[in-house]
């Protein structure tokens, strides 16, 4: 009867230690083996996004540098200000011109931007503008070798407004005329 009661007193006990540590336990080295296999499947996922990168960057270091500073030039992926402003200036300086009066116009956000019927353009746009002002003076042929520079250069740029008047005082003989231009160039946003 003895034998049976710590039988009894022994398969409670055991039941106890099962249900109450065992158990709990076991379930817990679930949870960490499955957290286990997700940071397996990061760590995978990033050894591959790493390969990735490094035939990508192989793959980019084949271009030649020259053709991707002319990419950059033609559609750069940030606004440079003082580099456009210098860009043309020396465009200009090669016919003997200088740049004058020159207003950079901060562009329009989509908020900002709005149309006749209240609603907000796209702002789904992938690229931004910026408008330059300047003035110079020069002979109708030098203006025209001008802007012929200025639509062969790789930067993109767009004519938007051209005002053309007679040259003020002693530059009025030598048939020389103002021309006040506002372009448009963009970058990716």
């Amino acid at each position: 009867m003895m034998r049976s009661i710590v039988s009894i007193i022994a398969l409670v006990a055991a039941g106890a230690v099962f249900f109450g540590y065992t158990k709990p336990a076991y379930d817990a080295s679930g949870t960490v083996r499955a957290s286990i296999a997700s940071y397996d499947a990061a760590l995978t996922k990033a050894s591959e996004l790493q390969e990735l990168k490094q035939s990508l960057l192989a793959r980019y270091n084949s271009f030649n540098s020259a053709d991707v500073d002319r990419l950059q030039k033609l559609l750069p992926d940030h606004v440079d200000n003082v580099r456009l402003i210098l860009d043309l200036d020396n465009l200009a300086g090669r016919h003997g011109l200088a740049l004058q009066n020159v207003a950079v116009s901060a562009p329009q956000t989509a908020n900002q931007a709005q149309t006749a019927a209240g609603s907000i353009n796209s702002s789904k746009q992938r690229y931004d503008s910026l408008t330059l002002k300047f003035t110079t003076v020069a002979t109708y042929e030098t203006f025209l070798q001008l802007l012929s520079d200025l639509e062969s250069s790789l930067r993109i740029v767009d004519l938007i407004a051209l005002r053309v008047s007679r040259a003020d005082g002693e530059n009025r003989a030598a048939s020389l005329y103002t021309y006040d231009i506002t372009i448009r160039t963009y970058w990716l946003k």
